[in-house]
């Protein structure tokens, strides 16, 4: 990939470049008067600001999304990327437009390269409905999700929505989707919230009883699956989306309730023996349990820690906190489900992530 040593600029800054500097001049030029709402969502790190130089190696560069009335991207999409291969500049701040694609079936990524030709560019022409199709596996940008579609969206996708920035909005539309995208409704929240502290009190007790019949692996595999179901619970209870796994800790490192819990999920990470990791997730557990409580989401629960049963291990009997937000669903088709939650809750193949439709269907079928 040749760059002639341009300096590094944020994604989403070079995405709004190639809007107002190019694509913009072209369709207006090109096509005037048609309606188009531009922007830089969906997949790719700077939708979710987290790129930096080494993201230019694969998928990253002049990327833009231009959306359509569903008519209009019929008759005029494919004019449309056609002209952009002829018209767009060869380069914006010295990173070309143009992205070569190999032939590995293993490795079909764009990558930014030098051209005389027209370009291969990276602005994709969609419709809104069509986009969230394809994307969330719904229906309608004008229809509100139900709750089993809430459940079907990978906190992922719904990141990569309501991330990212609409530079024109002269359909009006996608800025309606992401505004009501933008986080969850409030009785889906308080049910994945109540899920999450389940997922925790599953596991809580075998950092100690691996360790007891002497699998010490095992203890710290456990350690380390309950350390990345507390950042993902306190990403919930931030109001954020958790990102897949390359970008969660990063999410997690913006939200205040980082900097008094790393010290904990580090000694939870680092130590060799059951004990001082159990000490360690205890620490942790007690910080998050009390903002829970501060949530006001709740009633309070003690947020110490115990003996689990007549067993010698120390945990935090989470699912307490799980009863406890359960008891404040009301929502009917929530209420007869149980404390499974939301897609990315049950599952993290990402090959199933990426099916949407496959998700819809999965969460229809929840009891």
């Amino acid at each position: 990939m040749a760059t002639s040593g341009a300096p590094f600029m944020p994604g989403i800054e070079l995405s709004e470049v190639l809007y107002e500097e190019a694509v913009e001049p072209i369709l207006r030029d090109t096509f005037p008067g048609l309606r188009h709402t531009a922007a830089r969502i969906g997949s790719g790190s700077e939708v979710l600001g987290f790129d930096t130089p080494r993201s230019a190696d694969h998928e990253w560069g002049p990327r833009l999304e231009i959306f359509l009335a569903a008519e209009d991207q019929a008759q005029h999409g494919a004019a449309i990327r056609r002209a952009l291969a002829q018209k767009l500049p060869k380069h914006m701040r010295g990173w070309p437009t143009h992205f070569e694609e190999n032939d590995d079936p293993l490795d079909r990524v764009g990558r930014m390269q030098w051209t005389d030709d027209p370009v291969n560019h990276r602005v994709a022409v969609y419709d809104v409905d069509g986009w969230l199709a394809e994307r969330l596996g719904v229906r309608s940008a004008g229809t509100e999700l139900t709750t089993r579609e809430w459940l079907a969206i990978p906190q992922q996708r719904l990141a990569e929505t309501t991330g990212g920035a609409v530079f024109h909005d002269g359909l009006g539309t996608l800025t309606d989707v992401r505004r009501r995208l933008e986080w969850y409704p409030g009785q889906v929240w308080r049910y994945l919230l109540a899920c999450q502290w389940q997922r925790i009190s599953q596991e809580e007790a075998f950092v100690g009883r691996c360790a007891e019949v002497g699998d010490d692996i095992g203890s710290a595999v456990v350690a380390a699956r309950l350390v990345r179901d507390l950042m993902r619970l306190c990403l919930l209870l931030g109001r954020r989306y958790a990102p897949y796994g390359k970008w969660l800790g990063s999410a997690f490192s913006q939200l205040p309730a980082a900097k008094p819990l790393k010290p904990a999920l580090r000694g939870a990470l680092a130590a060799t023996d059951h004990q001082t990791r159990e000490a360690h997730l205890c620490d942790a557990y007690e910080v998050v349990a009390a903002l829970q409580n501060a949530s006001g989401l709740n009633t309070p629960v003690d947020p110490k820690r115990r003996p689990y049963h007549s067993r010698p291990f120390q945990v935090l009997r989470a699912e307490r906190f799980a009863q406890a937000l359960a008891e404040t669903v009301t929502d009917p088709d929530l209420r007869t489900l149980a404390l499974v939650g939301s897609v990315d809750q049950w599952a993290d193949s990402a090959d199933l992530l990426n099916q949407p439709q496959a998700l819809q269907a999965a969460a229809r079928a929840l009891t």
